[in-house]
């Protein structure tokens, strides 16, 4: 068993994977399934995605899910990765992770991104403000003052919410991200998983513009990747295949490829798609246990990571389980 020389503490980021003929409870109970798994295992954080009217994902009621699996668990910290905050009034997320820090006291973390998640239709559907994107930096600072004791809103405090203090993280996938958190002096998760391209340079302008804050003061970045593991490299690679696939039926949803037979989506993966998709998740720590320890370890060296979240990608639940198994047992984080 290898161990790391400098371990790091391993996340889980979960996208509540819905697979055709699945139910939404079935793809919640699976999720559940991991974060129980996760929190035996030693992992730090089990975190749910924001994304709307899109097939395969069941977490578009963020905050729902969190309280779900919360409730259910003892140890693990449970949040967002992320509330897209531009779809939601500031007040609004405060109460509702005020509540989620009221019942599950030290144990829910609150990731916003910038990004809406969603397609323009989507956004008009949630009512969303085409501006709300540019007043990203100000919707973090107001919703930080709704968790803290002092409101930047006359007036107006959230209750649930007021004193709570829930940690604020945010998300990015590019140097705006990383330029956000540093000035407002908060950890940075860096959107690994499907935007490697970016890493270096959105990192390190991180930690070198990071400014303290009154509740975080020094930088703390967490990188994301994807996760498959089995027992020997070719069971992984042939669920890389598989997430492939399902990643290309999301991609061509629109000519109906959403319904193509394996072989209908290997002829579209193999015409090019498959190159493209190789390419954003190309942070992927594939293999066996040792193997997927050294991708990791890797990662951190090249990022200079305080944390690592991990996106198991296997299509079947078993597999997201196995995955998480070899890596902690390779990691040694017990």
């Amino acid at each position: 068993m290898t161990e790391p020389s400098a371990p790091l503490p391993l996340s889980v980021l979960d996208t509540t994977i819905t697979t055709p003929g699945m139910t939404v409870a079935e793809a919640l109970g699976h999720s559940l399934t991991l974060a129980r798994h996760a929190e035996d295992l030693g992992y730090t954080r089990v975190w749910y995605t924001e994304h709307h009217n899109q097939a395969g994902v069941s977490s578009a009621a963020t905050s729902i899910v969190i309280g779900y699996v919360a409730a259910h668990t003892r140890r693990i910290r449970v949040g967002s990765g992320g509330i897209m905050l531009p779809n939601h009034p500031p007040l609004a997320i405060a109460e509702q992770f005020g509540t989620l820090e009221s019942l599950h006291p030290g144990r829910i973390d609150l990731g916003v991104g910038r990004a809406s998640g969603s397609s323009p239709a989507t956004m008009r559907a949630l009512r969303r403000d085409p501006t709300a994107t540019a007043k990203f930096p100000g919707d973090v600072a107001e919703l930080r003052s709704f968790l803290s004791d002092h409101s930047a809103v006359t007036g107006v405090e959230a209750i649930p919410g007021r004193g709570t203090n829930v940690p604020v993280f945010i998300l990015g996938s590019s140097t705006d991200g990383a330029k956000t958190a540093a000035a407002l002096g908060l950890p940075f998760v860096f959107a690994g998983h499907f935007s490697p391209a970016a890493m270096e340079e959105a990192t390190t302008v991180y930690r070198h513009r990071f400014e303290p804050s009154p509740t975080v003061l020094r930088p703390y970045l967490i990188v994301s990747a994807n996760l498959i593991a089995a027992h020997t490299e070719e069971a992984a690679r042939t669920e890389y295949r598989g997430m492939l696939r399902s990643e290309g039926r999301k991609a061509a949803a629109h000519i109906g490829a959403d319904h193509f037979s394996d072989l209908q989506m290997d002829e579209v993966l193999d015409a090019g798609l498959g190159d493209q998709l190789a390419g954003m998740f190309h942070n992927t720590a594939l293999g066996t246990g040792p193997q997927v320890a050294q991708t990791l370890r890797t990662l951190a060296e090249r990022s200079n990571a305080d944390e690592l979240l991990l996106v198991p990608q296997a299509v079947q639940p078993q597999a997201r389980l196995r995955a998480l198994q070899l890596t902690a047992a390779t990691w040694n984080m017990k």
